[in-house]
């Protein structure tokens, strides 16, 4: 069996995970923002190191790299993509800017809007129209198609969106946009809305493909330039890359939806906290993730993590493409430390990678977390950083900390305990946000905590959560890139089509689900995946009349050749009960007098490939651990000597009870006062509320 790697790119680390039969490998490097595709290959010869091979003999025995990446996030949240232009139908200018009349925080009066992809002056109109049966009621104006191309030439618009009215249902117009937008406009990038989004409403569509037309230029230059070094390096087989809806795929299909990335190393954290979860017999999780940058937080329910197709608002633009659930928050160990209106903040903004925290000795100037937790005693300037990467030091820091001190009245030491606090309660309150939101109470949740820096703040958070069991697996500092090893190659699509559930129409339903799945079925066998290793999932976005959203459901599950048998007489009535069952769970009543309607269908088609094993259990006796030295720290009841314990020299039955500090190779797990650690069977640590 060859090696599998699993890759994840974060604002300050780059994350591997190499699979070698049941064994699992991890590395850390410091990314590298100029040419993320330099960190990715450096630490890929890291690991053909350490398995004494050159990278090319190394890439050679690869069976598959996996890749999550930020590069569509990053593009969002800096603003920095392809000048953008969009055509859409006449009187359909400005539906970007409505938003359906959504707004993050209605309360908030100064809240601005998002700034805009397309400007109004990149956004141009043109005559023509097709009815919401397909039918043409004013033929396209081809001339007007040209001038918009002229106007965007003007603009050295790089990128186009397409975007006309009920093309999901009749694209002959936007097909036709498109050919003349490419001969006008040589070299450009299309994003048209049929094939990125084929769906209504409009403003889900057309947000889509503006989004996509925005970050497609940046993801797919990076992908191939990455595809380009993998094979010069020596690698044989195809890249697949992490998807948004937590499954993955091959470049090639990215390529026609580049906005399928967007969020794709969180979605690898949480594909592995599912299969990690059900393991360990806890299929119910609230999993939170620190990195250098960013907190994202998820909720893996039932042992799944189900992506949701539909009101995906991401760095404030709605993206409807499916997309496992992920809320972030700008906190990290990176995040920026400082006062402002008389008050300690942290974050949103991060040193990064470079120049990092100042503690990294590359140049950074402003405190960070990570600052903050080497003076609380955390970390350590003795002990080894990142695997042993490179050292923290201590010189500017506690100059640093003294600035915020001197601003607020008090030490250096107590400006970062400050720090540590205000970070500590911005993530606690973002998790009840999230969970309130969604009607779950953390308490009947158990923690799984991963992460570089996810596993020094869990117990203290989950203190605040009213949580009293926290897992931290072994392989936490990389478990975002452990995930995308565990994501299947899959493929998440659906088509509009829109009746009254009790006289649908099997034939179309036929049709647009065999067009769905011969799409998969060629982008698979590309892949060398055969029709007999898919499994479909035939699935029906439903709501009731005059509602807004929708909700997706599955009605067969299908393994090797198409099978449609199950679209017969009793679909409707079968579809019925299973949409008022879903309704009941999610929102406590149906409206019985009321026949839903189906707004869309949707396939998924996945193939299992080989997963890291996920152990659990505690067979070997539980004894106390001894601890290899102390320091002072202050981990929340002021400084005192802190026992320190090495996770390398910690077997399965050890136990931990805290106040304590154990040192892993990638990342520092805290056991707060009133908690105890154990280690399992497969070398993860569960965390406990002494009672």
């Amino acid at each position: 069996m060859g090696y599998r790697v699993g890759i994840d790119i974060g604002g300050t680390f780059t994350d591997f995970a190499l699979l070698k039969g049941s064994e699992v490998i991890l590395h850390k490097n410091l990314s590298t923002p100029e040419d993320r595709s330099l960190g990715v290959m450096t630490g890929l010869e890291k690991l053909a190191e350490k398995e004494s091979l050159t990278l090319r003999d190394f890439l050679g025995q690869c069976d598959a790299i996996v890749h999550g990446t930020t590069v569509a996030d990053n593009t969002l949240i800096e603003m920095n993509g392809a000048v953008t232009g969009l055509i859409t139908t006449e009187g359909f200018r400005d539906e970007l800017e409505y938003r359906r009349g959504f707004k993050e925080s209605i309360w908030d009066t100064r809240l601005e809007p998002p700034k805009q992809i397309t400007p109004r002056r990149r956004r141009l109109t043109v005559p023509g129209r097709i009815l919401s049966d397909g039918t043409e009621h004013q033929p396209l104006d081809e001339a007007a198609v040209r001038e918009a191309c002229r106007r965007l030439k003007k603009q050295n618009v790089e990128s186009v969106a397409i975007s006309l009215i009920f093309s999901f249902v009749n694209p002959a117009h936007e097909k036709r946009v498109a050919e003349i937008v490419a001969a006008e406009m040589p070299g450009v990038h299309l994003s048209v809305s049929h094939q990125v989004l084929p769906r209504g409403p409009e403003y889900d569509r057309t947000s889509t493909a503006v989004v996509n037309a925005f970050v497609a230029p940046r993801v797919t230059s990076y992908v191939e330039k990455l595809v380009v070094r993998l094979q010069e390096g020596g690698y044989r087989n195809r890249l697949m890359v992490m998807q948004a809806s937590g499954g993955v795929m091959t470049k090639e299909y990215i390529e026609g939806s580049p906005i399928r990335v967007l969020a794709s190393g969180p979605a690898g954290g949480v594909i592995g906290s599912a299969h990690s979860g059900v393991a360990k017999g806890y299929p119910n999780l609230l999993c939170v993730d620190m990195g250098g940058t960013s907190y994202d937080m998820s909720m893996v329910l039932n042992g799944a993590a189900p992506a949701i197709a539909g009101w995906n608002m991401h760095h404030r633009y709605l993206v409807g493409v499916p997309m496992v659930q992920v809320e972030t928050l700008g906190a990290g160990g990176g995040s920026i430390c400082h006062v402002a209106g008389g008050e300690v903040r942290v974050g949103p903004k991060s040193a990064g990678s470079a120049p990092g925290p100042i503690c990294y000795g590359r140049g950074g100037t402003e405190p960070t977390i990570t600052d903050a937790l080497l003076m609380l005693g955390i970390l350590s300037a003795d002990s080894e950083f990142a695997g042993g990467s490179f050292s923290l030091t201590r010189a500017g820091v506690v100059e640093a900390f003294q600035a915020i001190g001197d601003q607020m009245g008090y030490s250096a030491e107590e400006a970062a305990f400050d720090c540590w606090r205000v970070v500590n309660a911005n993530m606690s309150q973002a998790v009840r946000r999230t969970t309130a939101g969604k009607g779950v109470d953390p308490q009947d949740m158990v923690m799984l905590a991963y992460g570089g820096n996810g596993p020094a703040f869990a117990g203290v958070q989950a203190d605040d959560l009213g949580i009293e069991k926290v897992l931290v697996p072994k392989a936490s500092p990389t478990f975002s890139a452990l995930g995308t090893l565990v994501a299947k190659p899959s493929i998440d699509e659906e088509r509009s089509y829109i009746a009254p559930a009790d006289v649908l129409d099997g034939e179309r339903m036929k049709t647009l689900w065999s067009e769905l799945d011969a799409r998969a079925d060629r982008y698979f066998g590309e892949a060398g995946f055969s029709r007999n290793e898919m499994t479909a999932r035939y699935q029906l976005n439903m709501r009731y009349p005059g509602q807004n959203w929708a909700i997706s459901f599955e009605v067969a599950v299908r393994k090797g050749p198409q099978d449609l048998s199950f679209v017969d007489a009793t679909l409707g009535q079968r579809a019925i009960e299973l949409f008022n069952e879903r309704h009941m769970a999610d929102f406590g009543h149906i409206r019985e007098d009321e026949v839903p309607e189906v707004v869309s269908l949707r396939l998924a088609t996945s193939v299992d490939t080989p997963a890291p094993p996920a152990g659990h259990g505690f067979t070997a006796p539980a004894a106390a651990a001894t601890p290899a030295k102390t320091r002072r720290a202050n981990l929340g009841a002021g400084y005192q000597e802190t026992n320190i314990f090495r996770g390398v020299e910690l077997t399965p039955g050890a136990e931990v009870t805290g106040p304590a500090i154990i040192e892993e190779t990638f990342t520092t797990i805290v056991v707060y006062p009133g908690w105890k650690a154990q280690v399992d069977d497969a070398g993860d640590y569960e965390l406990t509320k002494v009672k």
